[in-house]
């Protein structure tokens, strides 16, 4: 009688570093072959599950590279080509196998950013298991420990080059900050008023007097 221990779909995620719905994904592309129970419920055999975590501890880890700058002024520098050029010399470096390269133009704080969802999107599918980037804010301006965690839940782990700092970095905070203070005050006055465009217009005078002085 065959006694090989039998792994619920929770273990197996556990065990491969996975969420369960990956789990149902590779049973569904044939990586998996479950048992059914009557109760309909799944197990999978350890030794397979162990294979496959075998297999993936030996695999050359596939990467993809994420740079972004928030502006076309910087990217008409040149700022985003060579973010990019750094990032996929240390994938190589690290003996990384590239499948991407994700690159755009955007604010750090902006929610929307279609190449942050396409990462999300690749990890989700099982196509990719580390994310390069040069700076934590090239990946959020806020909140990347919660980019990192919801990489992570799919198995997907993130590395920080932390590379050199662009001569434009103050900029760009200000230019985010701009955009936080301008989100604030559309909800206080309304979007279309004049005090909102003043106010907006205020704080980016103090803040350019603010870099002023720094320079």
């Amino acid at each position: 009688m065959n006694h090989e221990q039998m792994l619920s779909t929770g273990q197996v995620a556990e065990r491969l570093g996975m969420t369960v719905r990956t789990v149902y994904r590779w049973e569904k592309a044939g990586r998996l072959h479950p048992v059914r129970l009557p109760t309909g419920q799944r197990r999978f055999p350890a030794g397979e599950v162990d294979a496959l975590l075998h297999t993936k501890a030996r695999a050359v880890p596939r990467c993809v590279v994420y740079a972004r700058v928030s502006s076309g002024k910087q990217a008409e520098a040149g700022n985003l080509d060579r973010q990019r050029e750094r990032l996929v010399a240390a994938a190589a470096e690290r003996r990384y196998k590239l499948v991407a390269t994700v690159t755009e133009r955007a604010s750090g704080l902006n929610e929307k950013r279609k190449g942050l969802h396409r990462l999300f999107h690749m990890a989700a599918s099982d196509e990719i298991d580390v994310v390069l980037v040069e700076f934590k804010d090239r990946l959020a301006r806020f909140g990347f420990a919660y980019v990192v965690e919801a990489l992570a839940a799919h198995g997907v782990r993130v590395e920080v080059l932390d590379g050199p700092v662009a001569t434009d970095a103050t900029q760009e905070l200000v230019q985010d900050m701009l955009a936080i203070i301008a989100v604030f005050a559309a909800r206080l006055y309304g979007r279309r008023s004049q005090r909102f465009r003043h106010k907006v217009q205020e704080a980016a005078q103090e803040l350019d007097d603010e870099v002023m002085g720094d320079a």
